[in-house]
């Protein structure tokens, strides 16, 4: 179906869908532009979809621009492998190029968000020659001193942390695929500008055994939710994202995550002066992975070789790029034109 946007122009108000193809799996992936047109590959996060930049393609398009954003594997109607391992950063990167393969280009710009920016990090550390810019949002390049989890384990103990606790198979998916709806509406709302400035942040963390991922979430207010330009997922929004995830389950989002000491393995070695090309990060100032890692911008400007700066976007949370569009497309916009 077409994505409803802000921002459209009349030449490129719709979308394009059609299942690709590429390194042994099936990808639905959304377009728009021309053909032939230098490519943006949008990768989205967790638990998101393609949908998520429905406000970024039509005018990156109307730039000039072939856009490209796929639900990634074990996301919506795409193949969701049952093997953990099939979603390590070797096959995620190895999806994207080879959507690059399937329309003839060498390389592109890479965007991603949350998840997929780690993957469009990875892409550039590994395969740099085929990233001619990236862009990270809400999660900045990092380079891991040792096993992620065992650093997270180090750092939380006993107390509840999500990334250790989707470590487990099983009861996650478990208590993700119960409602899809409550799922995604409690996260949705939960890490929106919205929510974190209308909330403390807890200063104890409840105990590992026995807590959920939705253990202390609330259920949200009526939509639709409002961020820093009005409205920013209405009811249509909700069921969409509801509908697709009731389809896939969270097995495979989830199974993103247990494949974090895996990914730092394969990226010994592959330290932050390969990532030569333009580099970018924009989030929001309420985005709760900033709390978490404030001093991203700073890494990333001590690190990597052609770090053109950041955009913190006021009143904008997680989903910044659907919270704040305008704003967004301003900061990319801006990025791509220095290129």
């Amino acid at each position: 179906m077409p994505f409803r946007a802000v921002g459209k122009t009349a030449s490129m108000s719709e979308t394009r869908t059609s299942t690709i193809a590429v390194n042994g799996v099936d990808l639905v992936v959304h377009e728009a532009g021309r053909v032939g047109d230098p490519i943006i590959v949008l990768s989205h996060g967790f638990p998101e979809l393609a949908y998520s930049w429905r406000h970024q393609m039509a005018p990156l398009a109307a730039d000039g621009y072939h856009v490209i954003a796929p639900d990634q594997r074990g996301y919506g109607h795409s193949t969701a492998p049952t093997a953990i391992d099939a979603y390590g950063t070797d096959n995620l990167t190895a999806d994207l190029f080879g959507l690059l393969d399937h329309y003839g280009q060498d390389d592109a710009i890479f965007v991603g968000h949350d998840w997929g920016s780690m993957v469009v990090w990875e892409a550039a550390r590994h395969r740099p020659e085929r990233v001619k810019a990236v862009v990270g949002v809400s999660v900045p390049y990092v380079e891991w001193p040792g096993p992620p989890t065992q650093l997270m384990q180090m750092v939380y103990g006993d107390r509840f942390f999500y990334i250790l606790y989707f470590q487990q198979v099983g009861p996650p998916e478990a208590e993700l695929d119960a409602s899809a709806h409550r799922t995604m509406s409690c996260m949705l709302y939960g890490a929106s500008g919205e929510s974190v400035a209308g909330r403390e942040m807890p200063t104890e963390l409840p105990p590992m055994e026995g807590t959920g991922f939705l253990t202390m979430m609330t259920d949200p207010p009526a939509l639709p939710w409002n961020g820093p330009e009005g409205a920013w997922l209405d009811q249509a929004d909700l069921d969409l994202y509801v509908s697709e995830f009731a389809h896939s389950g969270f097995f495979g989002p989830v199974s993103w995550y247990r494949n974090l000491d895996a990914n730092a393995t394969r990226a010994t070695g592959l330290t932050a002066e390969r990532l030569a090309m333009p580099s970018y990060f924009i989030t929001g100032d309420l985005d709760v992975v900033r709390m978490m890692d404030p001093t991203g911008p700073e890494r990333m400007r001590n690190l990597l070789p052609d770090y053109r700066g950041e955009t913190i976007i006021p009143g904008a949370g997680h989903w910044v790029q659907q919270e704040a569009p305008h704003a967004f497309n301003e900061a990319l916009r801006g990025f791509l034109a220095s290129l």
